[in-house]
């Protein structure tokens, strides 16, 4: 990193979390590049990625929505998922202008590339390969299960994930942002169907293992049903090591600001509940732990301070 640039960072993940991170972080002096799963099998996206073989674009889109500067209105309406009884149902504005331009441009990326420039997004947004690929978990007791929504709901504990079919290529500006960068985040996000499913590309893993830029976890709130169920901090560390062969975290960034009890009634409900933050069980794996109060309620729900987040990472790049 030079004085004259803005400092790089690389947000890896998917689902959910990562466009919760990401609207915080485009707000600062920043050169920000989201390496978004192609792993979603359901809903809008999984109808589009058979009917069209194309990678499903519903978590790309969601990320081009966070990171865009465009008028509300607009973001609202790229958003915007239909509910009727016709065969638009289900699907959202923006997944069907994504599947469209991969049409006319005859490739995923040069879609998201101009789907990024009409709508002023902040960043780049690059998907983890520019294929179809289906996630499959080796559960505990050896049975198969193929596809990323149905992992989940199969009731059974995950052993590992794996990426079919082969060869799988990862993008070369994916690899270039991974090189190129000063600080590489991985999460908030589901470790077996969001965050592990971009490092199980061909390349991208090793490339952040080898990479010389702080790696940094954002860990889960909250436990997940069907993934990460009695799972404390270190067991998510101990997953992606597992399936990465080599221990590439640096820093992991955990909540210590307490649960509220009614919250945590109404999420075992779902049979989640908070991440135990084991930080001796941390510090013997050679991770730095960093302890704050990072949590929003907002509409009952516990989600990521992203403003209070972004301004950690951001810390951890002044330091250097």
């Amino acid at each position: 990193m030079t004085d004259t640039s803005r400092p790089k960072i690389a947000v890896v993940g998917g689902g959910t979390g990562l466009p919760v991170l990401l609207r915080g972080l485009k707000n600062l002096p920043v050169e920000l590049s989201a390496i978004v799963t192609v792993a979603d099998d359901g809903g809008s996206s999984g109808r589009l990625r058979e009917e069209m073989e194309i990678p499903p674009p519903g978590d790309v889109r969601n990320v081009i929505a966070a990171l865009s500067d465009q008028e509300p209105l607009i973001i609202e309406m790229f958003q915007h998922r239909f509910n009727s009884n016709s065969e638009l149902s289900g699907h959202s504005l923006g997944n069907l202008i994504l599947a469209a331009l991969t049409s006319i441009t005859g490739d995923f990326v040069h879609a998201i590339q101009e789907m990024s420039r009409v709508l002023n997004v902040r960043g780049h947004v690059l998907p983890a390969a520019n294929q179809c690929v289906v996630l499959n978990a080796e559960m505990e007791d050896g049975s198969i299960v193929s596809g990323e929504s149905k992992i989940p709901e199969s009731g059974k504990a995950v052993k590992r994930v794996f990426l079919t079919p082969e060869p799988i290529k990862p993008l070369k500006e994916t690899i270039q942002v991974i090189r190129e960068a000063d600080l590489i985040v991985l999460g908030p996000g589901s470790l077996y169907t969001s965050i592990l499913p971009n490092l199980l590309v061909p390349g991208i893993g090793e490339e952040i293992c080898e990479a010389k830029a702080k790696k940094v976890y954002i860990c889960n709130l909250m436990t997940q049903p069907g993934e990460t169920l009695d799972f404390s901090a270190s067991d998510h560390i101990q997953a992606l090591y597992s399936h990465m062969d080599c221990s590439f975290i640096d820093l992991i960034l955990v909540n210590n600001e307490p649960i509220p009890t009614h919250l945590k009634y109404r999420y075992q409900e779902e049979q989640a509940r908070p991440v135990v933050f084991d930080v001796e069980n941390l510090a013997n794996l050679g991770i730095e732990v960093i302890a704050e109060e990072i949590v929003s309620l907002d509409k009952g729900l516990v989600r990521h301070d992203t403003e209070k987040v972004a301004q950690i990472l951001y810390s951890l790049i002044e330091k250097e």
